[in-house]
């Protein structure tokens, strides 16, 4: 379920952070689902429990899961919205740098390709 790239340049705990996200927008991780242990996800994953923590920390903090002392932690019942919302924040940042591409020449279909690309459709893959 969780997978982690020891040699990315992302940090363990905002990968975790991420997936987590990602299996709840698919579906994967639905509301009220009980999160993977620390030390059962250290333990799987290899890493350092406090690394977990704070990825756990986190993800609270977002409103995205819950604790509840002595039964773990639980995919919140609005976690989906928050994902959701949070992705779509991401296209304002988008636009702003689909602006910053026009003013600097960048021709549309490029950057339509880009996208396509990206989202695994396109040219080049």
């Amino acid at each position: 379920m969780f997978e982690i790239d020891r040699y990315g340049r992302t940090p363990i705990y905002e990968q975790i952070i991420e997936k987590t996200s990602r299996l709840i927008s698919a579906g994967i991780l639905k509301a009220e689902d009980q999160l993977p242990s620390v030390r059962t996800l250290s333990e799987k994953l290899s890493i350092n429990p406090n690394t977990l923590q704070k990825a756990y920390s986190e993800l609270e903090r977002q409103g995205i899961c819950y604790s509840v002392p002595g039964s773990g932690r639980f995919v919140s019942k609005n976690a989906a919205e928050i994902v959701q919302a949070r992705a779509l924040t991401l296209l304002d940042e988008v636009e702003g740098l689909s602006r910053r591409l026009n003013a600097a020449g960048v021709v549309e279909e490029r950057v339509h390709g880009a996208v396509s690309r990206a989202y695994g459709r396109g040219e080049g893959q």
